[in-house]
């Protein structure tokens, strides 16, 4: 993806993360400090019941155990967890909190590549500042580098497959946007969840099972069956009503968490970061995901060998976070891949970000550009918008996480600039089908394809 436009951008500053430098003015705040989140806990976290202290002694006695495990650092990053209401939240699938899976990470087997101190630190490390969730992708340290590119050519002996896998290798840059975004929405909004699938996926399965909703897919069973089956998510049906699901990263995702687990860089993915995005990624992509490559399949809705498109993100959205999310397209583009013009005028795309954000949700949208090393053809990315202000000059401005920026804090885009680059925004179905019942993103997307195939 290509870098944001910086002179349309304004950072937060966050203690104890590594940051480019902003062009703006930043506050700073002292190293000896406890981490501080960039908004008030109800700003980024469900509007739940929040507990601060710690009430049985099972509670106590998980408590105890972790701060054990810690250095003072991190038993104060365990602290803030605490007294934010974020360390004893269960917005889960099965009800467990967040403690009770940070217990499970320190107590239980992990997966043999991994150090269950170095997951439990990434943990708190979200915990205190969930903006340090990237997508910038981890170098191979020289050691590996040929196994690796082993497995990307199938242990391929010709010389040109070789320097194209070696070159791919040290020339990566992801395309998990929407995956990093999902996982930013899951650690802030459904934080017990999000550390509950950390667990599953850091343990010697690597996976994670996970009841849905089929309504949070299709208001047609039928349909919300066919969507689990067309996606090759792994599920069975419980009743019309709800259905289990297998969630797991693709198989060489483990060989890049098992590297970041010794050789993380500042500024590059984190062992969850690997292992949630790569999940993600092969949930929306029908499980064609390699790791290695950053590459997925072609499919019946895109061509494209890389990231994923709206409709798939919103899939993946849905199953996750189990709620019924539609993605509303605003950008017209012709068949040239260039902005043609808008669905919606900008005050009603605005009323409905809006709207959205008062009733507690983040929005996942992606947003585009014309692309000169690309005939001027739009280009795109996903970023979170999680709140909104008006500044000083009385501008209306949009609060953004941006998982490719590397800045671990909060970024600011005016309104002037964001709202006429939306492609699409994933938004909840009352507010989506306001003006006109939407059709699902998919049944559009399969009916371009198949009327393609037919004119071909």
């Amino acid at each position: 993806m290509a870098s944001v436009d910086l002179q349309n951008i304004n950072f937060y500053n966050v203690n104890g993360v590594q940051q480019k430098k902003a062009p703006d003015k930043t506050v700073s705040i002292p190293a000896e400090t406890a981490p501080k989140p960039a908004f008030k806990a109800d700003a980024y976290t469900s509007a739940v019941t929040i507990r601060t202290s710690l009430t049985t002694k099972d509670e106590k006695k998980k408590y105890e155990e972790l701060s054990n495990e810690l250095d003072l650092k991190y038993r104060k990053k365990l602290e803030f967890a605490l007294k934010s209401g974020l360390l004893l939240k269960n917005n889960s699938n099965d009800r467990s909190s967040v403690l009770d899976n940070l217990h499970k990470i320190i107590t239980e087997e992990r997966d043999p590549g991994l150090d269950k101190i170095n997951i439990l630190q990434e943990c708190l490390d979200i915990l205190a500042n969930p903006y340090v969730i990237t997508q910038t992708c981890e170098d191979i340290p020289a050691q590996y580098k040929r196994q690796v590119i082993g497995l990307m050519t199938n242990l391929s002996e010709n010389p040109k497959e070789i320097a194209e896998a070696k070159w791919e290798l040290e020339n990566m840059h992801t395309g998990t946007c929407p995956a990093a975004s999902i996982e930013f929405d899951l650690a802030t909004k459904h934080t017990a969840e999000f550390f509950r699938m950390v667990e599953g996926l850091t343990s010697p399965k690597n996976e994670v099972v996970k009841t849905i909703k089929m309504d949070s897919l299709s208001d047609k069973s039928s349909e919300a069956i066919w969507l689990l089956t067309k996606f090759k998510t792994p599920h069975q049906m419980n009743d019309f009503n709800t259905a289990t699901v297998l969630l797991k990263p693709d198989e060489h995702a483990i060989i890049r968490a098992r590297i970041q687990n010794h050789h993380k860089d500042p500024g590059e993915r984190s062992i969850i970061d690997v292992l949630m995005q790569s999940t993600l990624m092969q949930l929306g992509s029908q499980q064609t995901y390699n790791s290695l490559n950053d590459k997925r399949a072609p499919n019946a809705w895109t061509q494209e060998d890389g990231g994923l498109i709206d409709f798939e993100k919103t899939y993946v959205e849905s199953v996750v976070e189990d709620k019924n999310t539609t993605s509303v397209t605003y950008q017209i583009v012709d068949e040239n891949g260039r902005l043609k013009g808008y669905e919606k005028d900008f005050g009603t795309i605005k009323k409905e970000l809006l709207d959205t954000l008062k009733m507690g949700h983040n929005i996942i949208i992606g947003y585009t550009w014309p692309d000169p090393e690309n005939d001027n053809k739009l280009a795109g990315h996903e970023i979170t918008i999680v709140g909104y202000k008006t500044n000083s000059n009385g501008e209306g401005v949009f609060i953004c996480q941006d998982s490719d920026d590397d800045i671990a804090a909060p970024i600011e885009m005016s309104e002037k600039f964001l709202l006429p680059k939306i492609h699409h925004a994933g938004l909840p179905d009352e507010i989506a089908s306001r003006d006109f019942k939407y059709e699902d993103s998919w049944k559009v997307g399969l009916d371009e394809f198949q009327n393609m195939k037919k004119s071909v």
